[in-house]
């Protein structure tokens, strides 16, 4: 926590084709989507994020360890807002977050729908790596 920001899973040669963002509850979700990703064959690495400030004091050089410059495929999943994560998901990256709010369901309901499930997060990123 006290670094903004770190490396939670990682391909296993150390050299990600995808980054998979995410803090809080959301974490366990791309740790999910990146089990399966992997069983595909696609190297990812899960970044925990819980704080942009922290993470933003670090030199570049910190960040770049966590966020390699050479990959460029992100995904930032936060159940809220998305303004601000394209700073770390780069012009490439994709974002799945929530816009608006008034949704009233059980909560398995609500993620289902906003997208908020492995096999969306799984699509999502075979697309970005395709394009």
């Amino acid at each position: 926590m006290r670094r903004g920001a770190y490396v939670l899973s990682d391909a296993p040669s150390g050299k990600p084709e995808l980054i998979l963002i995410a803090s809080g509850s959301e974490v366990a979700l791309i740790v999910a989507a990146a089990e399966r990703l992997q069983r595909d064959g696609i190297a990812v690495r899960c970044v925990s994020m819980p704080s942009w400030e922290l993470f933003d004091a670090l030199s570049q050089e910190e960040r770049d360890a966590v966020l390699p410059p050479s990959v460029g495929a992100r995904i930032a999943v936060k159940l809220g807002v998305s303004q601000g994560w394209d700073r770390y998901t780069g012009a490439r990256g994709d974002m799945l977050g929530v816009e608006h709010i008034g949704a009233s369901a059980p909560a398995a309901v609500v993620l289902r729908e906003y997208g908020f499930t492995v096999d969306n997060v799984c699509a999502r990123a075979k697309v970005l790596l395709a394009g």
